[in-house]
């Protein structure tokens, strides 16, 4: 924040604190000598007449707290402009102090989860409680809460990987994340080259599809061998799915397939190594192994 935003902040703050203090000051000393006999104002609607009576005690002391308190908070905290207060409480020394009170509470836990092979910890029930809350408040905002995912999101519980299930490439996944894409083939192919395309991919995964666009495909499939491979059983190394199985991260309909090859798709996994750091990555990787080796 540069000087002039800053002087502008403090101004602005104190100007308001000053116009709501004269105010209470003037309303104490009002002039009420032209008011009617009765008090009134002289203003009367439907039979309702407004009267100008100063307002309770009680209100007062709370307008005069609230602008006390007010003073005192930005004396001691920062709130004007730059000036950090006198306190020199900020955010991040609150929040550095809170990770290092958690890390004394809990580090020496997570010290012992992070010696111990994932799929023996993924074993360990009480290590296991830990990652399932770690897991609801990091993960299941896209694998869901049960870890089954959802359209884009994959489903932790089966037997299906796009980078591998070992505990390497877990851990791998959690803490580099993952980027896929795959390309759009309609400006390339058409929409007869994508109509045969798809129906062979569903049939390598035993769909019934018509046989002479199938036939067709499979010669335009050479296209798509380059990431899926010559069979389809895709590739973990570049995240290339496997399309001989029945497993579809983004829906496997004839709608859903043909959207995919006529406009491709991108999918992003963050990266957790900051966010949960080694000891945790290690923690959650054996989470998510459990949940495929009951």
């Amino acid at each position: 924040m540069n000087n002039f935003w800053s002087g502008y902040i403090i101004v602005l703050s104190l100007a308001n604190i000053a116009a709501v203090t004269g105010m209470l000051m003037w309303t104490r000393k009002m002039d009420l000598s032209d008011l009617a006999e009765d008090g009134t104002t002289g203003h009367e609607y439907d039979g309702i007449k407004e009267y100008n009576n100063p307002l309770p005690r009680w209100w007062l002391i709370c307008f005069w707290g609230s602008i006390v308190f007010a003073l005192g908070y930005l004396a001691l905290y920062p709130g004007l402009g730059k000036f950090p207060g006198l306190l020199g409480w900020t955010s991040h020394g609150e929040l550095a102090a809170a990770e290092a009170d958690y890390d004394k509470q809990f580090g020496p836990l997570y010290k012992s989860f992070a010696a111990t092979p994932i799929p023996e910890l993924a074993k360990n029930e009480r290590a296991m409680k830990v990652a399932g809350r770690i897991f609801a408040n990091n993960c299941a905002l896209c694998h869901g809460s049960d870890a089954r995912g959802a359209a884009g999101f994959p489903n932790l519980t089966d037997d299906d990987w796009l980078y591998g299930g070992e505990p390497e490439k877990l851990v791998e996944t959690i803490t580099y994340g993952r980027h896929g894409q795959m390309p759009t083939w309609l400006p390339t192919m058409g929409e007869q080259g994508v109509k045969e395309v798809v129906a062979y991919a569903l049939s390598l995964s035993g769909r019934q599809v018509d046989e002479d666009l199938a036939k067709a495909g499979q010669a335009r499939f050479m296209t798509c061998a380059g990431c899926h491979g010559p069979n389809g059983k895709g590739n973990q190394a570049i995240g290339a799915p496997n399309l001989t199985d029945t497993t579809w991260l983004h829906g496997g309909t004839l709608k859903k397939v043909t959207e995919t090859v006529s406009y491709g798709r991108k999918s992003r996994m963050p990266n957790f190594d900051k966010t949960l750091g080694p000891e945790r990555v290690h923690l959650m990787a054996a989470y998510v192994y459990s949940l495929s080796h009951k």
